[in-house]
């Protein structure tokens, strides 16, 4: 049995049921699946096989998700705001056989020097729940991007999870708007709701006025935002007019979301559950459910019914079948995330409440999460070390009113040095929404006695700047 098996049994029970709607068409379960069986009939690989996938959400990534189950062989889903060259350190990592895209990076894709995908011969393999599925990267602490392995039934697990964080039944219908390259996107509600027979209409990116239009027009019962798309809804002209009463409820994918966000919900009488997790537990480990939504206003939940969770000197550790295998040939990195009894190690500062409730604290690792993007302050480090005319630097997060947070560069120059001439560094070398919105000049970095930058300090100086 591999993960297909959800599309097949949907396509045998509900042949007409609409398992997808994309721009404009309908795609019935009977439909997918006959598209998944072709696809598994073209693709020229094995087991094992990495495959790269480069695109706007679509369909298509679907389709190749699922043939490759059946094959157990492995997507890896790349974050089409990366440069070039970070995609490059991607794919010379888990050096996939073929890169597939949509039309709009077929160009990209070429570029990267991985063969683009063909028709061919597969090896007639036959993937199991067992089998890894998919390769997600997110970058370390090092600036060295990490590939999370999940496995098949690590995403059926999820799913599990899932259906009760949302109460998800057949009759739902799911608007999906964040990138299906981030597990948030594709493991939060869009497998979940293939997998439990419901309906999902899926956009190809995240437009405030399509988001609100298509929940009046469309009528989906669920939805799932961060908090820099929640902003962009709650601010848009339309959206004291938008009649948003087919939501049942809303799901917010973030460790902190702001609470005037979740209140402006509230308030429209559509409750707002959290979901806290990460890449590496695929996401899903703890939940709000809709009936929590107003009395914890601001908690993530407890713990999802399919794993463990518990804090150990206050960071979160989670373990269970939905969490990663490893880290994609990083051993070093496995060990230090992973205990020998399972546990993952989140990095990530909780409390726990008298009824049960977990409340994120704050991160101890140095992460800043922006629109719902990371962003590792040692990749940005890295390119500021890069040039001659800095003595020093470190790269903080800082309250941005637009994206939650954003990154500041903190520099000691050398000689004369403006803000345009640090920012123009980043230029191809990282995606745009890593550079950064400020950039604070200093005479020295605050150190504690063993040369380490304190980061805390350095907030504190950038603050009163």
């Amino acid at each position: 049995m591999n993960l297909s098996r959800i599309i097949e049994r949907w396509a045998g029970h509900s042949p007409s049921k609409t398992a997808l709607h994309f721009q404009g068409s309908d795609i019935s379960y009977s439909r997918f699946w006959n598209s998944i069986d072709e696809k598994t009939r073209t693709l020229d690989v094995s087991k094992g096989d990495r495959v790269a996938w480069l695109g706007y959400n679509s369909p298509e990534m679907l389709v190749l998700l699922f043939a490759l189950a059946r094959l157990g062989a492995i997507l890896v889903p790349l974050n089409w705001r990366l440069t070039a060259a970070e995609h490059r350190t991607i794919l010379e990592d888990c050096r996939p056989k073929w890169i597939y895209s949509d039309t709009d990076f077929s160009a990209h894709a070429s570029s990267l020097g991985v063969p683009v995908g063909k028709p061919g011969k597969n090896s007639d393999s036959e993937g199991t729940d067992g089998d890894d599925i998919l390769i997600v990267y997110t970058s370390g602490t090092t600036g060295k991007p990490k590939g999370a392995v999940l496995t098949q039934s690590a995403l059926l697990c999820n799913g599990l999870n899932s259906i009760h964080a949302h109460d998800l039944t057949q009759s739902d219908h799911i608007l999906t708007v964040l990138p299906m390259f981030h597990v948030g996107g594709l493991n939060n509600q869009t497998l979940p709701a293939l997998q439990t027979g419901a309906s999902v209409t899926l956009h190809r990116r995240f437009d405030p006025a399509l988001w609100l239009a298509d929940v009046a027009r469309r009528r989906p019962t669920i939805s799932l935002l961060v908090p820099a798309t929640l902003q962009a809804v709650v601010s848009h002209p339309a959206w004291p007019g938008t009649d948003l009463s087919s939501l049942k409820m809303m799901n917010a994918g973030s460790m902190v979301v702001p609470d005037s966000l979740i209140r402006a919900f509230h308030a429209r009488g559509i409750p707002v559950g959290q979901i806290y997790g990460c890449t590496e537990t695929s996401p899903i480990a703890v939940v709000l459910l809709k009936e929590d939504a107003a009395s914890k206003l601001g908690s993530a939940g407890k713990p999802a019914p399919h794993c463990e969770v518990k804090l150990v000197e206050g960071e979160v550790w989670v373990r269970g079948p939905n969490v990663m295998r490893a880290y994609w040939n990083d051993p070093a990195a496995t060990a230090a995330a992973l205990t020998a009894d399972g546990w993952f190690k989140t990095g990530d500062l909780a409390r726990v409440d008298a009824d049960g409730y977990y409340w994120i604290i704050g991160r101890s690792k140095d992460v800043i999460i922006s629109g719902g993007e990371n962003i590792y302050p040692a990749e940005l480090e890295n390119v500021l070390a890069d040039c001659p005319a800095i003595a020093e630097a470190a790269v903080i997060g800082i309250d941005d009113p637009k994206w939650g947070e954003a990154a500041c560069a903190c520099v000691v120059a050398r000689g004369k040095m403006d803000e345009q001439a640090v920012l123009d560094l980043f230029k191809d070398r990282l995606a745009r929404f890593k550079h950064p919105r400020r950039v604070v000049f200093l005479d020295s970095l605050p150190r504690n006695a063993m040369g380490k930058v304190q980061k805390p300090e350095l907030k504190r100086l950038v603050a009163g700047a």
